[in-house]
């Protein structure tokens, strides 16, 4: 038995891609193409319907795999919020063909999955800007690309992950709540509840997760019994045949407690959450733990091409159909407002350069930002959009 997964030392080496990269490049070597220097575009060429903009994430990763070569890459900071404008050049990447092409399948891999990812996270985020989300989505996913989803959906704004092995990447500590699986060894929920909290540290919130046996109602007055002062919060995971009008069972809850005294405890709301259940729910919810939604996005669709090749010393535009030649540099003026330039050109209104030389010849040359800022980034430019429509 083994798992059916692809090493960091795979990845790096270029193993981990299409058989016709790697056929391209023999046939370039045997033909004495080896010197050919390309600029190779990434744009966002496609998204979901209702999408208004993409969170660019990846970045990161795809300097690393990178800069196992000798190329100079450009990109815009990652985090950018950008409308989905297949002209708008994200990365270029420049230098000898044979010296990246295989790496190519790997590198788009990182930002379409990442950046889809990051996406719905920020969309769900923005339609709930004023309550707390918690990525639960790991049991959704192949375990070995866990770091990079709790990665990618704290970028796009969730305040907490719940990957143990994510606190090594982000530098925050992981949440979460108990499972059922727990109140059902005990058979008792008052049991289990006063168990997690005589176990664990203090400093892990006693959040009681309260539709295991009995109403949700039911449960959550007997866990602010049980726990008093003590208790942070309770959580709804009802399920779906039991699930009826689930914001009227929150209101019920929260009507409950707060009668009973019992404000300080919140509401925390997970099981199927998505964009259109946290419009929904927002207003009577603290926390929402979310996790398939945002784990299997929809596809945000980014592609690369060959937009110049350099003959002679100088660099001639050439494209296939459909992709406008020449490469690009991109200013900004304003949030979703770009101005797309010829390399060589200057902007007539967008002041900004966005795209930035991150790798000089497989060099790192500008520093990274941390994942908090990043976040903090996403969240500036959040702030500023206006709700999205929900899509699910």
């Amino acid at each position: 038995m083994k798992l059916y997964t692809a090493s960091e030392n795979d990845i790096l080496s270029g193993r981990v891609t299409d058989i016709y990269f790697a056929r391209t490049k023999e046939i370039l070597i045997k033909k004495g193409l080896s010197d050919v220097e390309v600029r190779l575009e990434f744009h966002v060429n496609g998204v979901p319907k209702n999408y208004e903009w993409v969170v660019y994430t990846g970045l990161e990763e795809a300097l690393k795999v990178l800069s196992q070569r000798p190329v100079n890459v450009y990109s815009i900071p990652e985090g950018t919020i950008l409308p989905p404008n297949s002209m708008i050049p994200i990365m270029v990447v420049e230098g000898r063909y044979v010296d990246f092409v295989e790496l190519e399948t790997a590198v788009l891999g990182i930002l379409r999955h990442s950046s889809a990812v990051a996406t719905k996270a920020a969309r769900i985020k923005r339609l709930g800007i004023n309550n707390k989300f918690i990525f639960f989505g790991l049991r959704a996913a192949y375990p070995s690309i866990a770091p990079m989803l709790d990665r990618s959906a704290y970028i796009g704004g969730f305040e907490g992950v719940s990957g143990i092995l994510s606190e090594e990447f982000l530098d925050i500590k992981p949440s979460g709540t108990m499972p059922h699986s727990l109140i059902v060894v005990f058979g008792d929920s008052i049991k289990a509840w006063k168990a997690f909290d005589e176990v664990i540290p203090e400093e892990v919130p006693r959040i009681a997760l309260v539709d295991t046996f009995e109403d949700e109602r039911v449960e959550a007055v007997k866990a602010a019994n049980a726990l008093g002062k003590k208790l942070s919060g309770v959580r709804l995971d009802t399920p779906s045949s039991r699930r009826g009008n689930f914001k009227e069972i929150i209101k019920e809850v929260r009507w409950t407690l707060d009668l009973l005294g019992y404000e300080h405890v919140r509401i925390v709301a997970s099981g199927g959450i998505n964009e259109r259940s946290v419009q929904q729910l927002r207003d009577v919810v603290d926390i929402f733990g979310v996790g398939t939604s945002v784990a299997f996005p929809q596809s945000v669709d980014i592609g690369a091409d060959i937009v110049e090749v350099r003959k002679d010393g100088r660099w001639i535009p050439i494209s296939k159909r459909g992709k406008a030649p020449g490469a690009k540099k991109l200013y900004r003026c304003s949030l979703l407002d770009y101005e797309v330039v010829p390399w060589n050109l200057t902007p007539k209104k967008c002041p900004n350069n966005v795209l930035e030389l991150y790798l000089d010849e497989g060099k790192l040359v500008k520093e990274l930002p941390k994942p908090h800022e990043i976040r903090e980034y996403v969240l500036s430019q959040l702030k500023e959009l206006p709700e999205p429509t929900p899509t699910d």
